[in-house]
């Protein structure tokens, strides 16, 4: 039976029940106790103390640890004799294979067949015994599930059982020892394990510290949950911080979360990015995008309210990244801190115009300047600007534009433009298309894009791709069709039957400025 279907049936557990559990959790048989680092760049610059829990110093590189180990040392004789299992495609896996290395239990880690290799071969590392199955987290969690049920393992959930949450909670006695002055403590949210732990300990002890969850934008199931008053499960969530990509909270997860949270707050993949640029130029550490989301968080909160003089505390609550992954980190961070804009100008196409356009920008640094000749009259230029003085000084330079007869649209926030079309400037069709701009994310497995042209590319003409992927597990593509009105119906369908995520771009401003006929 899974392990947490049977914690939701046992009697609810008060706050007392869990510090008394994570008091005795056992995890510093295996886990370290990680520093509570300073960063004195940030703290300078945003006007308060900031402190980060360095969970990326464990073993494996993450919290997860400590909850697996928490529960596997709970398991009766026999469970250990049978083994356990779980689903996961990363830190939990990780987490489990050492505990069950140190326990001497044989683990069991069904991972999607689209987990990168150097996450695969970690658990392997660590003594796991890996399984390939699935091209997402849902179909490999379906599996696991039916070989527990065949084998007799014992189900390990990632954290949703109140074992799971007291070992995790054990982060709070260290922040209380390391700092007993904090005010404010900014926990990342994924199925919400973490932030029910750290919260229900830190609220038991120090009630006035105020607990932060922070979720990313693209998949806040704590945040929908609270709305409706109860777990919802998300349509669709984003893969960039994938360690959160969370479709529903655990049911006493949020039980905790409401309870003993004082808030919640999402952020953007670019405030994740920057979060991450952060880390590294004050600990020169590399964070996963989930592991900076909390600092993400910490960040747009001090602002948002002002804090000042506050000490802040966030948690680093990993660092298993996959390193080509940080081609996106390097594009993003600088629009996640608001010190670039970018931008779709039309210029005149007439002597001297481009000089005047750049006498407007001033002494500014442009970081990136895309141009095609258009036509005889207009041409539109891709253009980005580095900030000095962030959104404020974005929207003096668009004034001055517009005030210099320079239309100007902002494409800062943009997602399609800045994945896609600022690699694509000058591209438009030589001839009228009855075109519509879709885009699509897709697993990265063998077969994964053949499928993809086999559904859609045989029967409507693709009149523009583009593929995108920043070492994640997921691809990225922007395709166009060319579609009359009558052929939408069935084309729709068609999406449907591939089941891949998708979006229609077709009246996106960026692909009108630059693609569009």
């Amino acid at each position: 039976m899974n392990e947490a279907k049977q914690a939701t049936d046992a009697p609810l557990l008060s706050g007392a029940d869990y510090l008394r559990d994570i008091l005795r959790a056992p995890v510093y048989e295996v886990a370290q106790i990680t520093p509570l680092q300073p960063m004195q760049r940030l703290a300078e610059r945003i006007g308060n103390q900031v402190q980060l829990k360095r969970e990326d110093r464990q073993p494996v590189h993450s919290f997860k640890l400590r909850g697996a180990y928490t529960m596997m040392a709970q398991l009766s004789q026999a469970q250990r004799q049978a083994g356990v299992i779980a689903a996961s495609a990363g830190n939990h896996a990780q987490g489990l294979a050492l505990s069950g290395r140190q326990l001497g239990v044989s683990t069991v880690i069904v991972m999607p067949r689209t987990t990168p290799d150097i996450k695969v071969d970690a658990v392997r590392s660590f003594g796991g015994n890996v399984v390939l199955h699935g091209s997402n987290f849902d179909e490999a969690k379906a599996h696991a599930e039916n070989l527990a049920a065949k084998h007799g393992y014992t189900f390990i959930p990632p954290f949703d059982h109140p074992a799971v949450i007291a070992g995790q909670g054990t982060i709070g006695i260290e922040l209380l020892q390391q700092n007993g002055h904090l005010d404010y403590v900014f926990v990342p949210v994924g199925g919400g394990g973490l932030a029910a732990g750290v919260s229900v300990l830190l609220k038991q002890l120090m009630p006035d510290i105020k607990v932060i969850g922070v979720e990313a934008e693209d998949s806040a199931c704590l945040r929908a949950a609270l709305d409706a008053g109860e777990p919802v499960t998300l349509d669709q969530v984003g893969m960039f911080a994938d360690g959160v990509a969370v479709k529903r909270i655990g049911t006493e997860t949020f039980r905790l979360c409401q309870q003993y949270l004082d808030d919640v707050i999402t952020v953007s993949s670019d405030a994740i990015c920057a979060a991450v640029k952060d880390i590294f130029e004050d600990t020169r550490a590399i964070a996963e995008p989930s592991g900076a989301l909390s600092l993400a968080g910490l960040k747009k909160y001090a602002e948002a309210h002002q804090l000042k003089d506050q000490q802040l505390a966030a948690i680093l609550s990993g660092a298993n990244l996959n390193f080509h992954g940080l081609r996106y980190v390097s594009e993003r961070c600088e629009l996640g801190e608001k010190r670039e804009g970018l931008l779709a100008v039309t210029v005149p196409e007439r002597p001297g115009a481009f000089l005047d356009f750049c006498h407007i920008l001033g002494g500014r640094a442009v970081t990136e300047f895309n141009y095609r000749y258009n036509d005889d009259t207009l041409a539109n230029v891709f253009v980005g600007v580095r900030l000095m003085q962030g959104q404020e000084e974005l929207e003096s330079i668009i004034a001055d534009l517009r005030q210099g007869g320079y239309p100007v649209v902002d494409l800062s926030d943009d997602e399609m433009a800045k994945v896609h079309v600022r690699y694509m400037i000058g591209g438009r069709p030589s001839k009228p298309l009855q075109e519509r701009l879709y885009s699509f994310e897709f697993p990265e497995y063998p077969g994964a894009l053949l499928k993809f042209l086999t559904t859609l590319g045989t029967r409507w003409n693709i009149s523009l791709f583009n593929y995108r992927n920043h070492g994640a597990d997921y691809g990225r593509v922007l395709c166009g069709f060319e579609l009359e009105e009558h052929d939408l119906l069935s084309f729709t369908s068609h999406l449907r039957e591939l089941g891949y995520h998708w979006k229609d771009e077709t009246d996106n401003p960026a692909y009108k400025f630059f693609l569009a006929q």
